[in-house]
């Protein structure tokens, strides 16, 4: 019998068991309350905070920000019993029971903590039947959070005013501080508002807080909650507060943050505080300077080489600038990059062996294919060594090394690097990309500066707490020095005036940019330990004549260096074991041939670099009177010399022909010589027309084309030849007009030693 009773029990238990369950899954609990997005700096002290959905500041506090003093004033003060019932407290239930009933004292609910979160969860009118469903839902509280829990949704949920709700946001709107960073009587303070926020509002009646605040501390102190030295110490302290705004720092990453993560009430990200707050001001104070140049913004972002941590994330220089599109992020904004793709252009030519820091590049007029670029400042100067083409950021070299190195691997490398915009149109790209021809943003130009400042390996920009991230490496250490010890040169043009004799000078390897039209001004520079990209223009992409990146983007980020980087570490970055060091030939950079008196010392890649030797000059045969030279198969058997020539290519002499520079010319070839010298390679090259080009000419006008083409330096005439008829005979250098009928047109010139080339051509005439 007494077994029989005993599973009745039971089942009656497992049966009540199974309604609970079943009324817990029938009515849950309210959803979770909607928080403000909050995004902290790498400290964890706020950065920016947003209204939450239902326009209230409600940010969430979290378990480890409820320090102790705030726990014990809240549990003292709204119910000392917390940690032992069960959401309800019968024993107040009774006392206000009686206290209502027979009318003895003050009218009270007996709410427990649990259940102000229940009612705050789910407001409702105050009403018996509301009473014992608030009791319920204190009980379904229970079940499903522990009591840190509870207590947490509590000091989220409690209301301190208008559209003020949770301790965080009381602290941080009203005490600018975090909860776990008040004294004893801010924390007192904002324990006692919350039973009566429309009487006692700070700022307002600070006189009435400070009054009860005070009758508080004397309680706690009374019930020996706090020690009695810090309770005397509170009780002295002033209250002098009035509501401030939210914290509104970093902005356009904020923004950013928020919406990649719209379901994190708090978001941690990597900004350094100090750092963030300095840039902000710097960028907004220069740019503040230049308005009066039709200048309007700038961006700026600063990276630790170590962490990939992005530290400094500044959009614009005023986001609230409407009339200058501050919200808009210039960080992310895709723009020309101008010049700022050449160092990672000439590392990555190094890690192929296609050049040296001190090897002669042409820089001459040059047709590559019917593009032909220009140097900023529109002279040329014959030949330059690779380190002088990138100091001087010249346009002519950087484009025949694209020329060698070919778009395609460079346009894949920037694809690795993680450019967007050049992923997307690679196929659509051509040379004059790495003149800023393709669209770059200032994230993925800063990066690449990273990339460098790291021994060439890639890995992605971290904007919250660091993790693992897949790296890869773009260029070689060997050839990322290379570069760096190229940028950190001072002998160069876009120094900005007065910057050399400045002893606030910092130590930074750094490079400019300008994009066509004077629209955007770039400067990106690294140490050891920062990388600091700055982009200056408008958004509007309107141009400025005083925009260039010498002169207005450079001294931003010598600014951003002084002031955030002013206690790097006083090193620099050391030359890899890969490297070596070579004698080579001064007038071309290449190992010495038997003629090169002149040598100096080359950083090389041993394995890689190319060991070509130096042919800068050419052993000829020259007549006794030094009228003509000899080939080998005319010489005759005396009465001749051995002499060194210089050995320009075609180019280069054409263009020392054209500006009247003078140099050694060959004498013209043996007139009796009837041999044919030279292979197809060595024929005149036709710079203009461009081969397989439209021309479309007006008749009225009169219009004209030009013919022109360069030769071997040996060579005294050429031969114009127009569908197969001779034009006539002109100088090599000599520029020739024509004005060609409609049709396709096939032009040829033939030099005086026998070499043809041919390119042809459509003309069409406009009436």
């Amino acid at each position: 019998m007494n077994w029989w009773r005993r599973l009745r029990l039971l089942g009656t238990l497992l049966a009540g068991l199974l309604v609970l369950l079943g009324l817990d899954w029938w009515f849950p609990l309210p959803p979770a309350p909607l928080y403000s997005p909050v995004v902290l700096a790498q400290d964890g002290t706020v950065l920016h905070a947003y209204l939450n959905p239902t326009q209230k500041w409600r940010m969430k506090t979290e378990l480890r920000e409820i320090t102790p003093v705030l726990r014990k004033a809240i549990i003292e003060k709204e119910d000392r019993w917390f940690l032992w019932h069960f959401g309800v407290n019968p024993v107040a239930l009774v006392q206000a029971a009686g206290r209502n009933l027979f009318g003895r004292g003050r009218t009270t609910g007996a709410s427990t903590i649990t259940m102000q979160v229940a009612r705050l969860l789910e407001p409702k009118e105050r009403t018996f039947s509301n009473k014992l469903l608030e009791m319920a839902r204190a009980a379904q509280l229970e079940v499903h959070y522990s009591k840190d829990e509870i207590l947490q949704l509590y000091l989220n949920l409690v209301p301190y005013g208008g559209n003020v709700e949770g301790v965080k946001a009381a602290a941080l709107l009203y005490f600018q501080q975090p909860p776990d960073y008040l004294s004893l009587a801010q924390t007192v303070t904002l324990a006692i508002i919350p039973n009566r926020p429309r009487g006692l509002v700070l700022g307002r009646n600070n006189a009435a807080v400070l009054q009860e605040r005070n009758r508080w501390l004397r309680r706690f102190g009374a019930a020996g909650l706090f020690p009695a030295p810090a309770v005397a110490d509170a009780l002295l302290e002033p209250l002098e507060v009035q509501r401030h705004a939210a914290p509104t720092l970093a902005p356009h990453l904020s923004r950013r943050l928020v919406r990649q993560f719209p379901r994190q009430a708090i978001i941690r990200s990597s900004l350094h505080r100090a750092k963030q707050h300095k840039a902000e001001d710097l960028t907004h104070n220069y740019v503040r300077r230049l308005q009066e140049l039709g200048i309007t913004q700038a961006a700026v972002l600063v990276v630790n080489n170590r962490t990939r941590q992005v530290e400094a994330y500044v959009g614009s220089a005023d986001f609230r600038d409407y009339g200058g599109q501050g919200q808009n992020d210039g960080v992310v904004a895709v723009r020309s990059p101008g010049s700022t793709l050449k160092p990672f252009l000439y590392a990555l030519a190094l890690d192929r062996g296609l050049v040296t820091p001190k090897q002669m590049l042409p820089d001459v007029p040059t047709n590559f294919q019917g593009y032909r670029p220009e140097n900023y400042d529109k002279h040329c100067n014959g030949e330059v060594t690779l380190e002088r083409a990138l100091a001087y950021s010249l346009n002519i070299p950087a484009v025949r090394v694209l020329n060698q190195l070919g778009v395609p691997t460079f346009t894949d490398k920037l694809r690795q690097a993680g450019f967007a915009n050049v992923t997307r149109n690679r196929s659509q790209l051509g040379l004059s990309s790495i003149l800023g021809g393709c669209g770059a943003s200032l994230e993925e130009l800063t990066n690449l500066y990273v990339t460098l400042a790291d021994s060439g390996q890639y890995a992605p920009l971290q904007y919250r707490a660091p993790h693992p991230q897949a790296s890869n490496q773009l260029v070689s250490p060997a050839a990322a020095f290379l570069t760096t010890d190229i940028l950190a040169q001072l002998t160069r043009p876009d120094l900005p005036l007065g910057a050399a004799s400045s002893m606030r000078l910092p130590k930074i390897a750094w490079k400019t940019g300008t994009s066509y039209g004077r629209r955007d001004a770039w400067s990106i520079g690294y140490n050891k330990q920062y990388t600091i990209g700055v982009w200056v223009g408008n958004f509007s992409g309107q141009g400025s004549p005083a925009l260039s990146g010498a002169e207005v983007a450079t001294p931003l980020l010598f600014d951003l260096f002084n002031a955030l980087a002013y206690n790097s570490p006083n090193n620099w970055f050391v030359p890899p074991a890969a490297l070596d060091f070579r004698l080579v030939c001064a007038a071309s950079g290449l190992v010495p041939g038997e003629n090169c008196p002149n040598q100096v010392i080359d950083y090389f890649l041993p394995t890689i670099s190319s060991g070509q030797r130096c042919q800068h000059v050419r052993e000829v045969l020259v007549s006794a009177d030094g009228s003509f030279t000899y080939c080998r198969a005319c010489a005759p058997a005396a009465g001749y010399r051995r002499e060194w020539y210089p050995n320009l290519l075609p180019e280069v002499a054409a263009y020392k022909e054209a500006q009247g520079i003078p140099y050694r010319r060959l004498p013209p070839h043996n007139p009796q010589c009837q041999l044919v010298r030279g292979g197809p390679e060595r024929a005149p090259n036709i710079t203009s027309p461009t081969a397989n080009t439209e021309y479309v000419l007006n008749r009225h006008e009169q219009q004209q084309l030009l013919l022109t083409c360069t030769t071997d330096n040996e060579v005294r005439q050429v031969f114009w030849y127009v569908n197969d008829k001779f034009l006539r005979a002109a100088a090599a250098a000599e520029r020739v007009f024509i004005q060609p009928p409609p049709g396709p047109l096939k032009i040829s010139c033939a030099d005086d030693h026998g070499r043809n080339t041919n390119v042809l051509v459509t003309v069409t005439e406009l009436d």
